[in-house]
Order: structure tokens, then C-alpha cells, then sequence
């Protein structure tokens, strides 16, 4: 019954999207669901670790990733938290709760070669709907947005005459994108043909669809997926396989780690130091095939 409430609190007091609070309810409501179905509970204030435990367990043998399910704990961390601050439990048996360890996987990432073919080498269709696909996936790969942040792009954002764009994050965090010349120049070429078909009232949604509205998610998701299976065998083909590019191939070239996590909107640099893991990667593999007593395989 106090689900309700936290969603309340998660979207109009930390302002996190919808996304994320749609997030929290789907793993609050199945856990419900599982823990008072499977005991003899009611209230929240009943539940126990071990009550959680046996949660956990029941994921973990429906095959359940363990990231999903520290995503979960996650969910359930915060809920306590809310529910001790408002009173409504006194003991928080989350802090008898282990999560499961999770291996450490590389991020895929399309290479620069993959990218180069991509964008010069692969033939877009005809008109406004070829060019909206191409400056899609630019946008992706040159400012390392993410899909929510280009989708919500307005009009206004895109300050070409200073060569950057503002862009809303997490929890509304706004940040400036820089640039480059050549991609000013794509930005350009797609708003002046964008006028032909959208007239442009106001605050406008930067990218639109050849109805001249607003994007949406499994749409954009749909396209870069097909484009990048056509030059890539990556398991995973998403617009935020671009985005984990973007900055493994800025590390690999000299970035350094502060500026990557300012551009790709971390609110930490533990979350940017993933990328790391992929620099050495890169490292082993040129040294090996430099190296005369190398592993070249």
C-alpha cells in the first residue's frame, strides 16, 4: 500500500524518469506478489531477511542474471530506506542481505573500423527518412548521448553557432556536448531538410519521425540495431553500444577518464572507470600482435 507513495517520492522528489520509477514498481510489485503469496505475511513490516533470501533464491534458480537481481536489491534498498524515514518500519532487513556477485564482463563495442564503414561506407535510403537514420546514429557516436537524452533533444538544445548541445540526464542534469565542425555541418544539412517536412513551432523536438513527431524509443532502437548488424557481430546492437564506442575509442586515443565521465553524464567516476577494463583490453591485444615473442592469434 506504500507503493504508491515511494513512486511518488522517486519521480516528483528526485526526479528520476519514468523509465526508473517504472523500473522500481515492476521489482517492488513482483516482490510483493512473491513474498506474501509464498508466506504468511501482510504487512511490509513482517518481512525479514530471510523472507528476502528465499526471494533471491527463487530468482537466481529461474535463471535470473545476477545483475538483474542486484538491480532488484537495489530497488529494495531504497524502499526501506523510504519506509524507515516515513515511519512505517522500524528495522531495515536489508542490512542482513548479501547480494550476489556478478562476474566482470568487457563491454562490446563496435570497432573504429566497424564505425568508419558505417558512416561512409553504408548506403542509407532515399530522403528525409535515410538522413534522419544517419544523423541518429552520428549523434550517438560523436557526443555519446544517451537514448532518452536524444529523443528529448529540443530544438533549442542544438546551439550550432558555438558547435554544442545541451542535454537533460539523470535526474535532469544538464550538461553541453561539444562538436565537431564536420558533424555542425551534418546537424545543419538535417534541420534545413527537416524543415520540409515539419514545420517547427516553439520548443520542438529536435528529432522527428516524416510526420514530423516526436521519437520514440523501440523506433530509434529498431533502426541502429539493423545498421549495426550490417557491419557488426556483436551480440548486443543497441544505441548504447554506440554510446560504450564513443568512450572506449576516446580512451584508447588519450582521453582521460574525468573528461569521459563529464560527457557521458556520470555522477561518478566509478561508473566511467568501466571503460578502462576495454582500454586494457585493447592494450593486450596490440601488444601481442607487436610484440616478437607476442601471441598472435
Amino acid at each position: 500500500m506504500y507503493i504508491p507513495s515511494f513512486l511518488d517520492y522517486l519521480k516528483f522528489q528526485k526526479r528520476f524518469s519514468d523509465h526508473t520509477v517504472k523500473a522500481y514498481e515492476n521489482d517492488l510489485v513482483s516482490f510483493e506478489k512473491f513474498i506474501f503469496e509464498e508466506n504468511d505475511i501482510q504487512y511490509w513490516k513482517e518481512v525479514n531477511h530471510h523472507h528476502i533470501r528465499q526471494w533471491i533464491v527463487e530468482l537466481s534458480e529461474n535463471g535470473i542474471k545476477p545483475r538483474s537481481i542486484n538491480r532488484k536489491i537495489s530497488s529494495l534498498k531504497t524502499y526501506y530506506k523510504f519506509l524507515i524515514r516515513e515511519g512505517q518500519v522500524e528495522l531495515n532487513p536489508m542490512s542482513k542481505v548479501i547480494a550476489p556477485k556478478q562476474s566482470k564482463q568487457l563491454l562490446r563495442v563496435v570497432s573504429e573500423k566497424e564505425i568508419q564503414i558505417l558512416l561512409e561506407d553504408i548506403e542509407f535510403p532515399e530522403g528525409f527518412l535515410g538522413l534522419l537514420h544517419k544523423t541518429v546514429i552520428s549523434s550517438f557516436y560523436f557526443t555519446g548521448m544517451r537514448l532518452s537524452e536524444l529523443i528529448n533533444l529540443k530544438d533549442s538544445d542544438v546551439d550550432l553557432n558555438n558547435k554544442r548541445l545541451r542535454v537533460l540526464g539523470k535526474r535532469n542534469k544538464e550538461r553541453f556536448l561539444p562538436i565537431t565542425v564536420n558533424f555542425q555541418e551534418e546537424l545543419n544539412y538535417y534541420r534545413e531538410k527537416r524543415k520540409e517536412i515539419s514545420t517547427v513551432e516553439g520548443d520542438a523536438w529536435f528529432f522527428v519521425n516524416a510526420k514530423g513527431k516526436k521519437l520514440y524509443p523501440k523506433l530509434v532502437y529498431d533502426f541502429v540495431n539493423r545498421y549495426l548488424s550490417s557491419v557488426s557481430s556483436i551480440e548486443k546492437k543497441s544505441p548504447h553500444v554506440l554510446r560504450h564506442s564513443f568512450a572506449t575509442h576516446m580512451l584508447n586515443r588519450g582521453a582521460d577518464l574525468n573528461s569521459i565521465k563529464e560527457l557521458l553524464g556520470h555522477s561518478n567516476l566509478s561508473a566511467t572507470q568501466v571503460y578502462t577494463h576495454n582500454s586494457v583490453d585493447q592494450l593486450k591485444k596490440t601488444y601481442n600482435q607487436a610484440h616478437p615473442r607476442g601471441e598472435k592469434k
